[in-house]
């Protein structure tokens, strides 16, 4: 039977609405003139000025700092939290408990660890932000893992066992190279999700030097830039790379599995 061409209509509907709005800020990127709404010729001066801005290199620096140090400790205590999860526990409320970070509001989430750091009277800088953001990761690195882990051969660790090895060195040996491409896309997700993120960064950093969204946020409250457009795009870019890398690191180590 023949599919009616209007089916395709909405389909093609939602892409245009998720992405036409993202392809025109990239090529407002590239706009020479001053304004971000009006088109006016090709011109790669924005993001030369970009280069020279101190604020968005410092906001640049102070990103990577908070996204790398949260990928590594989220990253580990993920994979961890997805081990114990899968083999030592089968508590269904304990796996709501622990992908609960991912799907609570970023909002509540923030102002539950500001009350927390001031409980226990902790000064807010750059490093609880980092704590704050791997807290937030860990969930979505756990949940990916976790979902690597069921489609693992459980003979292995069983024969490793069986041979006498212990459970870490059946773990080093045998678990963590079958879980390797699992943790490699939790990983690039956790980067992605601490680089863009801003409401949680908003609420924990202090007076510290802000990350990167945040001095996006302070630029666009006196109008929106083709400067500030190219920042995004670049952000963009980087996002986009970082996932598309997850999800062929995910398929490698699912056709790994069914080999």
């Amino acid at each position: 039977m023949r599919r009616s061409r209007l089916l395709y209509v909405p389909f093609w509907a939602t892409y245009a609405f998720l992405y036409l709005p993202i392809a025109v800020l990239v090529v407002m990127s590239f706009n020479a003139g001053e304004s971000a709404y009006t088109y006016e010729g090709f011109s790669l001066k924005w993001y030369g000025e970009l280069a020279g801005d101190e604020r968005v290199r410092e906001g640049v620096v102070n990103t990577l700092i908070v996204a790398v140090g949260s990928t590594a400790i989220a990253t580990v205590l993920g994979t961890m939290l997805a081990v114990g999860l899968a083999r030592y526990s089968r508590s269904k409320t304990l796996d709501a408990i622990a992908l609960m970070p991912a799907v609570l509001p970023d909002l509540v989430l923030a102002i539950g660890l500001l009350i927390f750091y001031g409980m226990i009277q902790l000064t807010l800088g750059l490093y609880s932000v980092v704590l704050s953001h791997a807290l937030f990761s860990m969930a979505f690195v756990a949940a990916v893992v976790r979902t690597r882990l069921t489609n693992s051969d459980t003979s292995l660790e069983e024969a490793s066992r069986d041979l006498g090895a212990g459970p870490v060195a059946t773990f080093m040996r045998i678990t963590l190279p079958q879980l390797g491409p699992g943790i490699v896309a939790g990983a690039l997700l956790a980067f992605t999700l601490s680089l863009d993120e801003f409401v949680i960064a908003f609420f924990t950093i202090g007076n510290a030097e802000p990350t990167l969204p945040i001095v996006i946020y302070s630029m666009i409250r006196f109008g929106v830039t083709p400067k500030i457009n190219a920042l995004a795009a670049i952000l963009l870019l980087v996002s986009f790379t970082a996932v598309i890398a997850g999800q062929r690191m995910t398929k490698i180590g699912e056709s790994r599995a069914q080999d």
